[in-house]
């Protein structure tokens, strides 16, 4: 127990085919490859370009689960960036409103294609105590707190503001050895369509498709039943899988 560890191995060819050290069974053992292998033949500088790619992508995930829980009171105002659970929610709202007019007319229009009623803005305003809390606007002075909107609502405004936003805005450690315009984010969303209705899911998996295109943002989301998301994207495929509109599902059967 005082020296927990896995025997990995890893195909290097040389004068040794496969190469087999010992890495510690609580770290992530791809960026430690590094330390292990020398890079003295091919094969070796093989493996380390390999792990490399492999960080850098992971350094450019970002897990998101809202919790609407969170969501609905105000909170202080800060960096700005987004939080995995979306609790700061208003505090982005507050930033992002202002950066990108079209942008966020978009994400205003994706989040009245999925909450009740009419939508015509999604702001934040200041509150007593050096807070924020998020609004949205229904028209003719009516605004609503989002205190006031039902679970799936909440998890899809913040599902659909991830999607509209990038490294800058989310709480992610970008590759800085990357160039800004070659960068990719990776969105993990566990429970992708949880306290979601039929409208709500179908419309937030066409958005996710729409601004994946783009290609500087993945989705990959994980959900109990997959049939509403093949009606929604196409035909089922081969090898388990089935796609279309750049949506791709993957039956994990035991």
């Amino acid at each position: 127990p005082g020296r927990r560890a896995v025997q990995a191995a890893w195909h290097t060819a040389g004068s040794a085919p496969v190469t087999r050290a010992p890495l510690p069974d609580d770290r992530l053992g791809t960026p430690l490859l590094p330390l292990r292998v020398a890079g003295k033949t091919d094969g070796q500088r093989r493996v380390l370009a390999a792990a490399e790619q492999m960080v850098v992508a992971l350094r450019s995930v970002f897990a998101c689960d809202p919790r609407p829980g969170r969501m609905r009171e105000p909170v202080p105002t800060g960096s700005g960036r987004l939080l995995g659970g979306c609790d700061n929610l208003a505090d982005v709202l507050w930033r992002t409103r202002a950066e990108c007019g079209r942008r966020h007319a978009q994400f205003v229009a994706a989040v009245r294609a999925g909450c009740a009623g009419p939508v015509e803005d999604v702001l934040a305003e200041p509150a007593f105590g050096g807070v924020v809390r998020a609004l949205l606007d229904r028209g003719d002075g009516v605004r609503t707190g989002l205190g006031r909107l039902g679970y799936g609502e909440l998890r899809y405004l913040a599902l659909a503001l991830v999607l509209f936003t990038g490294p800058g805005v989310l709480e992610v450690d970008p590759a800085g050895e990357v160039p800004a315009a070659l960068q990719t984010l990776t969105v993990l969303a566990d429970g992708f369509d949880r306290g979601l209705d039929v409208r709500q899911r179908a419309e937030l998996l066409r958005l996710a498709a729409r601004m994946c295109d783009r290609g500087h943002i993945r989705l990959v989301g994980a959900v109990a039943d997959a049939s509403w998301a093949v009606e929604a994207v196409g035909e089922t495929g081969q090898a388990g899988a089935a796609g279309a509109g750049g949506v791709t599902v993957v039956h994990l059967n035991p």
